[in-house]
């Protein structure tokens, strides 16, 4: 399914699930595309209505040239709730889903129920990291950040015992476009939640990695520090931690939503 958001861009949108089931939504890393949620698909499409989408700038989402900003990536995200008749909806973000969904938790509560910020922090790398991250996949494609990518996105046992799986996230990164990357590293570059936690109002669920050196335990605690109420959780795992551990991810998310 195609949603065109207000100033043109295509979106490409998935629905798994009962109609008549709460609805969640899921917001995809930097690099990867709405099929790095198919685990999660597979666990939890019986229960809640799944809602995803290739976010601006990857997998066959439109990648217009320039910077994006996290405010119009979250206003995307509304877009697609909108297309999916959702008027709210749980939110799972990991790590550049983590902060849109920090965003939405922020200026449009009233579309979020309970949060899931996975792999990710109030404010991830630096302004130095983002610029030269974006200026090497302009200058020289996606192939010059791959390697360090998926030593990011995996631990060293985890690419020794899955390596199908690891080839499969290097191809979906090698075919994000770079402009697409680029946009969305300069969202990164200048999203900065560290004195708007304490407007988060939701239920939070801030889910970390033992082995993530992007967003490491550290950054989960310090969101869960920051959010009133919100509880962590640390997997044995590295950056992509529902792909690395898929069923204590999985487990951990439904524990929060289902918790009365």
């Amino acid at each position: 399914m195609i949603v065109i958001t207000d100033d043109g861009v295509r979106l490409k949108f998935a629905i798994d699930g009962p109609a008549d089931a709460p609805a969640l939504l899921l917001l995809n890393s930097l690099g990867c595309d709405l099929t790095m949620w198919d685990l999660q698909v597979q666990a939890l499409s019986d229960r809640f209505r799944l809602i995803r989408f290739d976010t601006r700038g990857h997998g066959a989402s439109d990648a217009p040239s320039g910077d994006y900003t996290i405010e119009r990536l979250g206003r995307d995200a509304i877009a697609v709730l909108d297309a999916a008749e959702t008027a709210r909806a749980h939110i799972c973000g990991l790590s550049l889903g983590g902060v849109v969904a920090q965003w939405l938790a922020i200026e449009a509560a009233g579309r979020v129920d309970r949060l899931i910020l996975a792999n990710t922090s109030a404010r991830i790398g630096t302004e130095d990291i983002w610029r030269a991250r974006k200026d090497t996949v302009l200058n020289a494609g996606m192939g010059a950040v791959a390697d360090a990518a998926i030593g990011r996105f995996f631990s060293e046992p985890f690419q020794t015992a899955a390596p199908d799986t690891v080839a499969t996230f290097r191809g979906i990164l090698l075919a994000t476009a770079p402009q697409g990357y680029a946009g969305c590293c300069a969202a990164l570059r200048d999203a900065d939640f560290r004195l708007d936690l304490g407007r988060i109002e939701s239920d939070t669920l801030a889910i970390g990695g033992g082995w993530d050196v992007s967003t490491p335990p550290e950054a989960a605690e310090a969101l869960a520090r920051g959010i009133r109420g919100a509880r962590v959780e640390i997997l044995d795992s590295a950056h992509l931690s529902n792909i690395e551990q898929p069923e204590a991810f999985t487990a951990a998310l439904l524990n929060h939503l289902e918790a009365r």
